[in-house]
């Protein structure tokens, strides 16, 4: 299994392959359907974003209410399908890692092999781990869409597999 330390490198990236084991260390930013489309309008209009998405990794989650004495709720992941619509623009912005749940569209697979990033898959079910994994948890942006706003996470050995690969490689029967 790989241990990986974000942002990752271009080599980094280019040497992950479908199917591979993966822990990543390091931040990674959460944003759900709600914060895609408010990312996807402020880009479609010129505005400056809340973060800069260059070299980035965003996680497709919604953090539960933070329980006493931990660093975040359990935070599985949303359904990478539901993203299809705003994840060609966010990559073609410089976003290199998606972590989502579940198949992509082809747009979105074009757009990772295009852009030369990466689409990690996280287990559906496994939210209460993933939480675990959150060592600081810090609120970003869009406070008012509550749990889906966007969040920067510092993880420690956040598991994940790698779904799709920048070689257009996949798990996925396709």
């Amino acid at each position: 299994m790989k241990k990986l330390t974000l942002p990752l490198s271009q080599d980094e990236i280019d040497n992950l392959n479908a199917g591979e084991s993966v822990l990543l260390s390091g931040f990674i930013y959460t944003a759900r359907d709600c914060a895609h489309k408010r990312l996807y309008e402020m880009i479609s209009k010129g505005e400056k974003l809340p973060l800069d998405l260059h070299n980035q990794t965003i996680y497709y989650a919604g953090p539960c209410p933070t329980p006493e004495g931990k660093a975040c709720g359990s935070c599985g992941p949303t359904t990478s399908s539901r993203m299809e619509k705003y994840a060609p623009t966010m990559l073609e912005n410089g976003l290199k890692c998606i972590i989502g749940k579940g198949e992509i569209g082809k747009n979105t697979i074009q757009a990772v092999i295009d852009t030369k990033a990466v689409y990690f898959c996280a287990i559906g079910g496994a939210g209460a781990y993933y939480g675990n994994c959150v060592k600081k948890n810090t609120l970003i942006a869009f406070e008012d869409l509550l749990s889906e706003a966007i969040y920067e996470f510092d993880v420690v050995d956040f598991p994940v597999i790698v779904g799709i690969d920048n070689h257009g490689g996949t798990i996925f029967n396709k």
